[in-house]
């Protein structure tokens, strides 16, 4: 029996990613992929599954219904994974109602749209369908460097500090709504920083790159202590399967690497990389710090042990393995990079000048 899978934002880094996944590991099988295509969204990320007959692209916004009920009408949709989201936390300070439109309403578009055509007369909903509600650390706020055994985990009160971070909130918050009123079949899982291909240069790593193969001054936010938990994308996409196929529905599962490193760390290993391994002359005078964003939170971590432990999921991929891969990759596609870049200077607000998110 064919699983259909409807992705939305699945142009998107992470979105792309999985659905590459999906389509690699899986046969019985068909993805319907929903994307607005905005400056994040990217289908030269999808270049290498655009001809599979398991796959389709529908260009829509989850904000309009209409939209939304046709493709839940079309297909008979057993699996929803929202990845669709304004992610990037400077232009959330600068435009916060863009982000409430995004990752509010959209949000509360998909729950109504997935409950009606998942839902009988009776309030019964048909087996085996579940939302998959992709969320992130962030909407936890903020944990001291000091305590460094204090971590995140799937009951900490939520405290967002940016509008980004309290969209999101507000999203996860709408799905387990719907669960608590409706019964309705959701999942959230909250990630922690990822990295790897396909993801555009307005975060910490691959901009770091971009400006290292370009030569250009590093720019780190304030003292660039600053602590996040890295996960590799792939990792990421291997425990969003694992919570659709093997999760308790109603549940939250935080996704992390133990990975803890702070920016100006990474930054430094990036150097490293290029300068020890790969022969480009650069160096840590490269690096500039520049003034720190509002609100900035100085560290994230997550505890993984109700994903470790239930679904027996792990992260495969160690950061010094992952790094290196992400490096060799935007190595090898400078032409995506050139495209990508080009889109944030043309994107809202110039986004190539307010990078970087992390």
């Amino acid at each position: 029996m064919t699983t259909t899978y409807l992705v939305t934002g699945g142009a998107g880094f992470i979105g792309s990613n999985f659905i590459q996944y999906l389509l690699e590991t899986k046969e019985d099988i068909r993805v319907i992929n929903v994307d607005a295509l905005t400056y994040a969204g990217n289908l030269e990320n999808l270049g290498q599954v655009e001809s599979d007959p398991r796959y389709r692209f529908v260009k829509a916004n989850i904000c309009d219904a209409s939209a939304i009920e046709q493709v839940m009408s079309g297909f008979q949709i057993d699996y929803l994974v929202n990845f669709a989201a304004e992610s990037h936390v400077n232009r959330s300070i600068a435009e916060p109602i863009t982000f409430v439109d995004s990752n509010v309403v959209g949000t509360a578009t998909l729950l109504q749209t997935a409950k009606a055509a998942w839902q009988d007369e009776a309030g019964n909903y048909r087996e085996g369908v579940c939302f998959l509600q992709v969320s992130t650390d962030e909407v936890y706020g903020t944990l001291s460097p000091q305590r460094p055994a204090e971590l995140f985990s799937e009951t900490t009160p939520l405290s967002p500090h940016s509008p980004y971070a309290a969209t999101k909130a507000s999203a996860d918050l709408l799905v387990r709504a719907f669960g608590d009123t409706y019964r309705f079949p959701y999942n959230i899982t909250r990630c922690s920083n990822n990295y790897g291909p396909y993801q555009l240069p307005e975060k910490l790593i691959p901009l770091m790159i971009s400006h290292c193969l370009e030569g250009r001054q590093l720019p780190v936010y304030g003292d660039g202590r600053q602590i996040r938990d890295w996960l590799y994308v792939r990792d990421h996409c291997i425990a969003i399967d694992c919570v659709l196929e093997q999760g308790r529905r109603g549940e939250i599962y935080n996704i992390g690497g133990r990975n803890e490193r702070t920016n100006l760390s990474v930054v430094k290993q990036i150097i490293r990389a290029f300068r020890d391994r790969l022969g480009f002359a650069v160096s840590d005078d490269l690096i500039e710090h520049v003034q720190d964003r509002p609100g900035h939170d100085v560290r994230y971590g997550i505890d993984p042990r109700k994903i470790e432990l239930e679904l027996g999921w792990r992260p495969r991929i160690s950061f010094d393995e992952g790094l290196e891969a992400t490096i060799d990759w935007y190595i090898a596609h400078p032409l995506w990079l050139e495209h990508a870049e080009s889109r944030l200077e043309q994107g809202p607000r110039g986004m190539k000048e307010a990078s970087h998110s992390a």
